[in-house]
């Protein structure tokens, strides 16, 4: 180190001696020769060989070697290599003791991510007919189709084996269509066939409160119409209170009180007369429901809907029910289960077998007949 040794000889030079004299040695010039006006001559040279002289210290230098630095202390005659960063020199100041190793500032411990919300996430907008009131993605579009097979009773009468618990009867399929025009305000379009007197329904849906925002549960409030052959007569306005509450990430439970103003009963139509116009009756009905996961994609789903309020004007007289299991998938749900009530629009999924075939008896457990749903988001 002939760099090093050269440093620490000039370093010596400056703390021992005063004498401007050539070193008879080396011949060069001494780092500490002062000319008249007062400069270090040997700086431009001190700084070639790579020292830094510490600022109000007579006993240290600072010697920089292919790319690192050392620190050396000429009382003590110790060489001790410096792990700081480039320019540090510059912030020893008078008095200041140098620190060869200095202890890493720890550095400031990241905050910890707050917990995930404990939510379950429904696979379909019903849990068979009653509403999950689930919020929609922003712009996202879904198609819903539900089946119901009410002519024959899945177990009873002496075909039971041969229909396949009554898959094999007549069926009536509905289908519908919803939008999310945010992520929270969604607009949506059913139709039911001519076996229910052709309603058609239109509505509109507002998520004002959400669990996965930190909410203690869910909460949206839909309005919707319909109007029976093709919205074309026999209309009826509906208020609906959708609320859900989520039991851990694997159950949830939803109560859905309804109004509907001018809700028609429910019949079967006679063919090939034309839909019958019929009196209106307010009704209120209070639908409960749940949904637990039995696996991550397998849920089994339970529902009543007793109506309150002007249930005996609409033929109304055990509540309608229904259970069933679903299968969840990404962006898709199928749900096969077991119910008393053949419709599934707003003003009709109150009604039951009973009214609509016109048996007393048919909104008995005996009366029970299979159904499924489908729903699938487009995108």
């Amino acid at each position: 180190m002939l760099g090093l040794l050269s440093c620490l000889f000039a370093a010596g030079t400056l703390s021992g001696s005063e004498t401007p004299h050539l070193s008879a040695s080396t011949g060069t010039t001494p780092v500490d020769a002062r000319p008249e006006g007062g400069e270090r001559e040997g700086v431009p040279l001190a700084a070639a060989l790579g020292v830094t002289f510490v600022d109000g210290s007579t006993s240290r230098v600072i010697v920089e070697k292919e790319g690192k630095k050392y620190l050396v202390d000429l009382v003590s005659r110790t060489v001790r290599e410096m792990d700081t960063p480039s320019g540090a020199p510059a912030a020893l100041r008078e008095g200041s003791q140098a620190t060869p190793n200095p202890e890493p500032t720890q550095a400031a411990s990241p905050t910890p991510p707050s917990p995930k919300p404990k939510v379950y996430e429904p696979g379909d907008d019903s849990v068979f007919s009653l509403p999950t009131g689930r919020r929609l993605d922003r712009h996202g579009f879904y198609i819903n189709f539900s089946h119901r097979f009410p002519f024959q009773p899945s177990f009873a009468g002496k075909t039971l084996g041969g229909t396949l618990l009554g898959l094999d009867n007549g069926a009536i399929p509905s289908f519908g269509f919803r939008y999310g025009v945010t992520d929270k305000l969604s607009v949506s379009i059913f139709r039911s066939p001519t076996l229910l007197s052709r309603p058609l329904e239109l509505g509109v849906a507002y998520n004002f409160v959400d669990e996965r925002d930190g909410a203690p549960l869910n909460g949206a409030v839909r309005f919707s119409v319909d109007g029976q052959d093709s919205f074309s007569k026999n209309y009826s306005e509906n208020f609906e209170g959708i609320f859900s509450r989520s039991i851990t990430t694997r159950a949830q439970l939803y109560v859905v009180p309804t109004l509907c103003l001018n809700t028609r009963r429910l019949i079967l139509p006679h063919f090939p007369s034309p839909i019958p116009d019929l009196p209106g009756y307010n009704s209120f009905s209070l639908g409960l429901g749940g949904s637990v996961d039995i696996r991550p994609t397998v849920a089994l789903v339970a529902e009543v809907i007793p109506t309150l309020s002007g249930g005996r004007a609409l033929g109304i007289h055990r509540p309608a029910y229904a259970f069933g299991i679903q299968k969840k998938l990404w962006r898709h749900a199928f749900t096969l289960g077991f119910t008393t009530g053949p419709g599934v629009l707003v003003s009709q999924r109150a009604g039951t077998r009973a009214s609509y075939l016109g048996d007393p008896s048919a909104d008995t457990p005996g009366g029970l007949t299979i159904g499924f749903d489908l729903t699938r988001q487009v995108y």
